[in-house]
């Protein structure tokens, strides 16, 4: 052969090799690159992109090879639950350098509210109604959890939850849309960050798609009946702002929707989040849920199961292996065309791709302990935690206790507990680390400590001790509520109301004829009238994480204002449920219609959040399309009020709520000063609504509107 051919021959194969491995090319746009990877792929390659393992049990050096073993190198994504890094380091180096193409792992996990430095649970989150401490909540638990191989977080959860019978209420922020919206969007952007390229940051994922909130009597896993408008009214907006806020993934949801379950639901997985809403990244399932299409009724068996995931939308297959064992013979058929395989694979690459994995595969050495508990990410913990803390009674102003306390009784199963304070889905949270309420108020104020009973059980031998420090105290501060296992996934609970020992334990202390305080460390809302009289105040702390101790003592002692309000009523009992502040209105006013044997109103409603200030609301007034109101702090103490905005349409086409959430803003107020909020409305946001296709309807017509709890203002638009 002469040389000329040679030459050619030679320069032919470089420009091939370079058109194969333009995918590696970080400046090529993004979807040129996942086109070049996806023409290389083999189907084999292609299936296992759209699978996810689990890997991380045990991180013992010995270990690490059996473990990876069982997991293909070309393997999409892993759940990942190591406490080092290095095995997530070595199953990356594997599909990185001796795959064929290279395609790197993507790790995901559940962070949810924290990694290592674990802050409140997203439902006291929602408390603050303040969007951008999620938001750095979120960025903290990116920078901490990319360290330790988790570039994919299964969050933010923006279920709309209106039944505290549900565990999972405890991950979401609350019963309203708005409110739920806004948390969405925020937290999205945290784990996101400026640049999803960024290797300390990580995609978020919206769950549980969709109406996984509604689920019958509060059980997880089971059936909803939710009507397309109430589907678009209620429990697509939380998603829809996440989506615009950039999320690259989405989680289906568990429950079957008005007779199709969400894992093979193709309107609301294609129609709407990818045709309608551009979702740029993929879906997931959740934990083997396509498996359990045939538990639904809906599949035959597991090949049925697999062909109306893919067909509805559903792009990667969480640990039921449905996928890999099925898709081969259902593309052989015919059944599942490669454009549509190619188009799931194709959304998962994409994700690999922006998340710039391709190039910084690797977490980085050594990061793993070097990254954790940050003193600047601990100290925001603590201010993060006590910014969530709702004040529900405070007779004659017990609180904040002063010099004249000098000593306090502290008592009750959460007093000095560690772990059930860091609450559910606490990631690579540690007891260890965290302080105690016992620890922190030591610092402050002489205290008597008595455990007096645990979480539940009959066990009341330790109310004497109890009793004895209460009676030589000058302030009781019982600590009651529920374990971290009591709420979270498949945490449902028929009654709502504390253990019985955890109630006596503080009529014992009510007994003692000393001044009481109640904290309250729980999940979900709690059914408390056994506690409410026999507290003098009442703190409502949640589960506030690893701080909990230094936060509960900044706000008991007044160093920090309480100005947090409810995300969710709290009814009066479970008859009541589901109770929430945005219900439509009834046929019949009045007392019609009402319970005969209790309140119809719950105990303590949506937004109700007491603060160590007053503050007084002038007149609400309207001019044109924007409401102001003058809040004025009237006492001697500086506070933050948070204003929230809610309209009514008083006649529409499709009856609308009492009232909804339209607007809110949290301001500071220093003692004895004024401040202005102001609200103003857009009609197409603010006053349309959605028909049973999501299409948005703005009539005109009498409209009011009202800042917190003021005597509403009636406008025509």
């Amino acid at each position: 052969m002469n040389r000329p051919i040679i030459i050619l021959l030679l320069l032919l194969c470089v420009i091939s090799c370079g058109r194969e491995s333009m995918y590696r090319d970080a400046s090529a746009p993004v979807d040129k690159r996942v086109e070049n990877l996806l023409k290389q792929m083999t189907t084999e390659e292609k299936i296992l992109q759209l699978t996810q393992y689990h890997l991380g049990v045990n991180d013992n050096d010995n270990n690490i090879s059996g473990q990876i073993g069982d997991i293909p190198s070309e393997v999409g994504s892993v759940i990942y639950t190591s406490d080092d890094n290095r095995v997530a380091y070595e199953l990356q180096r594997r599909a990185v350098e001796e795959t064929r193409l290279g395609i790197p792992v993507l790790f995901g996990y559940d962070v949810i509210h924290g990694f290592r430095t674990v802050f409140p649970i997203p439902l006291a989150q929602a408390a603050s109604f303040n969007p951008s401490l999620s938001r750095r909540v979120a960025a903290v638990a990116a920078f901490e959890g990319s360290a330790g191989g988790i570039r994919w977080t299964f969050s933010p959860m923006v279920d709309i939850a209106r039944d505290p019978r549900w565990g999972r209420i405890a991950e979401g922020y609350g019963e309203d849309p708005y409110l739920a919206s806004r948390f969405s969007e925020a937290t999205v952007l945290g784990y996101q960050g400026e640049s999803l390229s960024d290797p300390r940051t990580m995609a978020a994922c919206l769950k549980h798609y969709v109406g996984y909130g509604a689920s019958e009597g509060g059980r997880d896993y089971v059936y909803t009946e939710i009507s397309t408008q109430t589907l678009w009214d209620t429990y697509l907006p939380s998603f829809k702002a996440g989506v615009d806020a950039g999320c690259l993934t989405v989680m289906s949801a568990f429950n079957d929707i008005s007779g199709t379950p969400a894992t093979a639901n193709r309107y609301t997985l294609t129609t709407v989040l990818k045709e309608r809403w551009g979702l740029k990244g993929f879906v997931v399932s959740d934990w083997m849920a396509v498996k359990q299409l045939v538990n639904q009724g809906m599949a035959a068996d597991d090949k049925d199961a697999t062909l109306l995931a893919l067909k509805a939308g559903l792009d990667m297959d969480m640990m039921d292996n449905l996928y890999v064992e099925q898709m081969p013979s259902l593309l052989e058929e015919g059944k599942v065309r490669m454009a549509e395989l190619d188009e799931a694979v194709r959304r998962v690459l994409r994700v690999k791709f922006l998340l710039g994995l391709f190039e910084h595969p690797y977490p980085v050495e050594g990061a793993t302990s070097s990254s954790m508990m940050l003193a600047e990410n601990v100290a925001f913990a603590r201010e993060a935690a006590s910014e969530t803390f709702v004040l529900l009674k405070n007779e004659d102003q017990l609180l904040p206790f002063g010099d004249q306390v000098k000593k306090v009784a502290l008592v009750g199963p959460v007093a000095a507990d560690t772990h059930e304070i860091l609450g559910s889905w606490r990631a690579r949270g540690k007891a260890g680390e965290a302080v105690s309420i016992l620890t922190a108020l030591e610092k402050d104020v002489e205290v008597r400590y008595a455990r007096g009973c645990g979480f539940d059980g009959e066990d009341r031998s330790g109310f004497a001790e109890a009793v004895a420090a209460a009676r030589n105290a000058d302030l009781v501060i019982c600590c009651i509520g529920e374990k971290a296992a009591w709420s979270g996934e498949s945490a449902s609970r028929a009654d709502i109301v504390l253990p019985a020992v955890q109630i006596d334990l503080l009529a014992a202390m009510k007994a003692a004829g000393k001044p009481v305080v109640t904290l309250l460390s729980n999940g979900r809302p709690l059914d408390l009238r056994k506690i409410e009289p026999l507290s003098d105040a009442i703190l409502e702390i949640w589960q506030p994480g690893s701080q909990t101790g230094p936060a509960v003592a900044d706000v008991l002692t007044g160093r920090v204002n309480p100005s947090a309000k409810l995300p969710v009523s709290f009814p009066r009992s479970v008859g009541q449920i589901p109770i929430h502040y945005n219900r439509r209105n009834p046929a019949r006013g009045g007392r019609m219609g009402r319970y005969q044997d209790l309140s119809s109103e719950p105990m303590y409603p949506f937004g109700y959040g007491l603060s160590y200030s007053r503050f007084e609301y002038s007149p609400v007034k309207v001019e044109g399309l924007v409401a102001s109101v003058t809040v004025t702090n009237v006492s001697e103490r500086d506070g933050e009020e948070t204003v929230r905005w809610y309209l009514s349409d008083r006649a529409a086409s499709i009856t609308r709520p009492a009232k909804e959430l339209k607007s809110f803003e949290k301001k500071r107020i220093p003692a004895g000063e004024s401040v202005v909020f102001r609200f103003e409305m857009d009609p197409e946001r603010d006053f349309s609504f959605p028909d049973a296709d999501g299409n948005r309807l703005l009539e005109h017509g009498e409209f009011a509107v009202q800042a917190s709890s003021c005597d509403p203002v009636i406008f025509v638009y």
